[in-house]
């Protein structure tokens, strides 16, 4: 009497390797197509736009409380200064729920195109349209990267300007022995930073004024927050040069393996 022989399916064959494994060597794989770069950069900016858009919302409606009641007691003088304030906060909510976007994006698009994520999931083809997304988010990422360059620039200005009062006050608290002039004659001038027009009045906050302006909670945290902001910006620039990095290597991956028939399929 001959034997009888059993034949199995690739499939089943495929399915009893996957379960002759450990759950440890199963979870070493899976942990193998994190793509690790996209991740650190989606992560530091998320945090690095949150703290830019959360402070600076904070920062800039304590300095227009502050310019109101020190600086501009006429309205007509600083309406142009709440106007762009108000500009700048709905700027800051699409800037926000963009990068939330983008970065999600990112990090999809990362997880597609690993090399570990290809062995785990098999061999895919690519597409024209794969390669050509892939191209334009490494061209949007090298722009937004030169954008938030100028963006961490222009974040340090209010941090400058509010270094120069807060030293401008330490002075008057504790004045160097070679002081030539009156405590009151040392002066603030926020007009010739472009905040307010010229012809505001008064414009400026000498001596004991100045002092009582340094020693309120608005310009203390206002000060902070526009430190942080600034921190903000600076992590965020860092994360678009780790994603400029994943993106170009993706989309180099991309290019690569179209030419050996072997790729992540988009």
């Amino acid at each position: 009497m001959k034997p009888i022989l059993e034949t199995t399916t690739p499939g089943e064959s495929n399915e009893s390797s996957q379960e002759s494994k450990g759950c440890f060597e199963c979870c070493i794989k899976c942990l193998g197509g994190v793509p690790y770069a996209s991740l650190l950069a989606t992560i530091l900016c998320f945090s690095g736009v949150a703290l830019f858009c959360g402070c600076g919302h904070v920062a800039i409606t304590k300095v227009e409380s502050i310019v109101q009641m020190y600086f501009s007691t006429t309205p007509s003088d600083h309406v142009l200064l709440t106007e762009v304030i108000q500009m700048m906060q709905y700027v800051i909510y699409g800037i926000a729920s963009f990068f939330f976007l983008y970065g999600i994006i990112l990090l999809a698009e990362g997880f597609y195109t690993t090399s570990a994520v290809k062995e785990i999931h098999g061999e895919f083809k690519t597409t024209v349209c794969g390669r050509c997304i892939s191209g334009m988010f490494v061209f949007l990422t090298y722009v937004l990267g030169i954008a938030w360059l100028g963006v961490f620039g222009f974040s340090a200005i209010p941090v400058f300007i509010y270094y120069n009062m807060w030293s401008t006050c330490q002075t008057i608290n504790s004045p160097p022995a070679n002081l030539t002039m009156m405590i009151d004659e040392i002066c603030v001038d926020i007009r010739q930073y472009g905040i307010i027009p010229w012809n505001a009045s008064p414009g400026k906050a000498c001596g004991s004024t100045l002092t009582t302006i340094c020693n309120t909670s608005e310009f203390d945290l206002s000060y902070h927050l526009f430190i942080v902001a600034c921190a903000g910006a600076g992590a965020t620039v860092i994360a678009l040069l780790i994603y400029m990095m994943a993106t170009t290597y993706n989309f180099a991956v991309l290019k690569f393996k179209s030419q050996e028939d072997c790729c992540t399929k988009f």
